[in-house]
C-alpha cells in the first residue's frame, strides 16, 4: 500500500506560481511512475503531467505545456509540480497518483487532493 499526500495548494493571482508536492509513504515507492491530475468545478478529471520512475520521460497536457514542470526526488519519495504563469482556468483540485506502468495509465494509488485557486 502506498499513501500519497499532496500539499502546496492555495490561492494565487493570475500570472503567479505555486509548487505542489506529493509525498509518498508506505510500501516502496520504487518503480512507480507518478502523475498529477486535476478536476475543476463541473469538469472531468484530467491528466496534467506524468513522469517515469527515473525521471527520464515526462508528459504534459497541451493546456499546461511550457508553464508546468513535473519532477521527482526519489530519495525523498516526493514528486513536485511547479506551476508558473497560472491562469484562472487552472483552478481545480490537484491530485497525485502512482502508476506501475507509465504507458498503461493504470493508477493504483491516489492522494486526497489539494485545492488550487487562481484569481483573475
Amino acid at each position: 500500500q502506498v499513501q500519497l499526500v499532496e500539499s502546496g495548494g492555495g490561492l494565487v493571482q493570475a500570472g503567479g506560481s505555486l509548487r505542489l508536492s506529493c509525498a509518498a509513504s508506505g510500501r516502496t515507492f520504487s518503480g512507480y511512475s507518478m502523475g498529477w491530475f486535476r478536476q475543476g468545478p463541473g469538469a472531468a478529471r484530467e491528466l496534467v503531467a506524468k513522469i517515469t520512475w527515473s525521471g527520464s520521460r515526462t508528459y504534459y497536457a497541451d493546456s499546461v505545456k511550457g508553464r508546468f514542470t513535473i519532477s521527482r526526488d526519489n530519495a525523498k519519495n516526493t514528486v513536485y509540480l511547479q506551476m508558473n504563469s497560472l491562469k484562472a482556468e487552472d483552478t481545480a483540485v490537484y491530485y497525485c497518483a502512482a502508476d506501475p506502468n507509465f504507458f498503461a495509465a493504470s493508477y493504483d494509488y491516489w492522494g486526497q487532493g489539494t485545492q488550487v485557486t487562481v484569481s483573475s
